[in-house]
């Protein structure tokens, strides 16, 4: 890259918000046909850093230089001016008007005092064919998928003939398909020169698309990597500052107590869940399966959040009936749900009463609340799971990826469980999040609680478990146990591909 002009160059960046420094002495370099990959925890300062660059703050100290001259970027008019473009994770676009309109926003085409939106169309429909888009630029928004809108998004960057493209977390809801049509159109745009910053944890985007990898850590820079030099454990140690020989630091010596959950044969209005599944005190059972197999549907039916028409569910091995989730919370079972915005957190309320909202009813007395009680249980979830906040009173929405994650296990670790679902547990989550995950359910099974975790992570499953149950299309299939518990024993399970594999009991 030394042979080439840099495009972008962010000298000495520093901001601050009160006496905290968000970044200090933070650089990055840009040059034009490549893909920068930037990465660090959640907290580390890439999305302040990319919100200096896309003018929606403003930086405390610092310089940026495009093609080589001091640039001063004081507002995203600025920022577009310079030929950048940053695609938030939250699609950004306008659902009421056409992709036309959405591109134009702002910088209409007019004839005769009138909008040309043929003009607009036909303009639009160029830089569509180009993206190799399947819809047209007459389409309404609201009607194209999350990769159809994000294509609309790049759209807009060409057509404002951006240079800089900056791409936060795009593939977040993303399918398989999607995300490889979006890698191949990342690759085509690097191709005819456009310099590209992309933002992600998952380890296996970043192999494949980064040309350089650069890492920020507590709002620093600490270093960045060539392609060439690129392994998982160098970036974790640059990431965390330590480095992570066991990510998972699985204790396999903690003793396992008496059956805790006991389901046989379950089935709702709408699918049928055969086969037997149980769970001890001090286990980490691993449910896997491809996407639709109803691994969640089966923890929805055990924590009263789907109806169970038909099948027997013991806990402790009791009869269980569970008419709701409340239930399900008065006898001891937390649920963590893999949609924590949408399912989980009250984004508008504070972390305080996120945390506190499943033990209310249990701690009043009299409809009295125990202020002090509950503050007492918050502080303490904050404390144990490293929750990164200032203070309690914060809202929920805007806390980072991991520390809402953590959040939502906070709420479950509170009411001290007997059994405790965690759909999903490090989706979304920096690496480091992802480590403290682990060492809570360790903490947990250590202290008795029978966890179930579903994971569509292989290598979280192999893990983290003890044993691993594996469903396919309703059905538990296989159970897998020591060293059996592998990726291709799971995938073999779960696709059919095979009857029998040493060390499992098959259904």
């Amino acid at each position: 890259m030394s042979d080439k002009q840099p495009i972008l160059e962010m000298r000495n960046i520093a901001k601050r918000f009160g006496q905290f420094y968000a970044l200090k002495d933070v650089s990055l370099t840009i040059y034009p046909g490549e893909v920068h990959s930037l990465m660090g925890e959640n907290g580390a300062g890439k999305s302040t850093l990319m919100k200096i660059l896309a003018g929606a703050y403003t930086a405390t100290a610092g310089e940026i230089f495009i093609d080589g001259k001091p640039f001063t970027i004081n507002g995203p008019k600025d920022a577009l001016n310079a030929g950048i473009t940053l695609i938030y994770q939250e699609i950004n676009l306008a659902p009421n008007l056409t992709v036309a309109e959405n591109i134009f926003l702002g910088s209409e085409l007019t004839r005769n005092g009138m909008v040309n939106r043929q003009k607009m169309e036909e303009e639009t429909q160029i830089v569509l064919d180009r993206l190799a888009a399947r819809f047209k630029a007459s389409a309404k928004v609201s009607n194209l998928s999350i990769a159809e809108q994000q294509q609309v998004e790049i759209a807009r960057a060409l057509h404002r003939k951006s240079r800089v493209l900056v791409m936060d977390e795009p593939t977040a809801a993303l399918s398989s398909r999607e995300t490889d049509m979006l890698f191949a159109l990342i690759k085509k745009l690097r191709s005819e020169g456009m310099a590209i910053i992309y933002i992600s944890h998952r380890m296996a985007e970043i192999y494949e698309l980064s040309d350089r990898v650069s890492v920020l850590r507590d709002g620093q820079y600490i270093g960045s990597l060539m392609r060439s030099e690129l392994s998982a454990s160098e970036l974790v140690r640059m990431m965390v500052g330590r480095p992570l020989n066991d990510l998972f630091n699985k204790d396999r010596t903690i003793p396992k107590g008496d059956m805790v959950l006991e389901c046989q044969d379950l089935t709702d209005e709408d699918k049928v869940l055969s086969g037997t599944l149980n769970v001890r005190a001090g286990e980490i059972i691993g449910l896997s399966g491809l996407v639709g197999a109803g691994r969640s549907e089966l923890a929805q039916m055990i924590f009263g959040a789907r109806k169970v028409a038909s099948g027997e569910i013991k806990l402790r091995g009791k009869p269980l009936e569970i008419r709701n989730p409340r239930d399900a919370i008065d006898c001891g079972i937390g649920f963590l749900t893999e949609n924590r915005k949408e399912q989980g957190l009250f984004l508008e309320m504070t972390v305080h009463d996120n945390i506190v909202m499943a033990t209310i009813e249990r701690d009043s007395k009299f409809g009295v609340l125990s202020e002090q009680k509950n503050r007492a249980i918050s502080d303490t979830a904050i404390k144990t799971l490293n929750i990164r906040v200032p203070h309690s009173q914060v809202a929920a929405g805007s806390l980072s990826g991991g520390n809402q994650q953590k959040l939502l296990i906070s709420r479950w670790v509170a009411i001290h469980p007997k059994l405790l679902i965690l759909d999903e547990p490090t989706r979304g989550v920096d690496v480091g999040a992802k480590s403290e995950i682990y060492r809570m359910m360790t903490d947990m099974a250590r202290k008795g609680v029978a966890i179930l975790m579903i994971s569509s992570e292989l290598p979280e499953i192999v893990g983290m478990s003890d044993r691993v149950y594996v469903m396919r299309a309703g059905s538990i299939v296989g159970e897998l146990d020591g060293e059996a518990i592998t990726q291709e024993n799971i995938m073999e399970l779960a696709t059919g591909a095979t009857h029998h594999i040493a060390g499992t009991a098959v259904a």
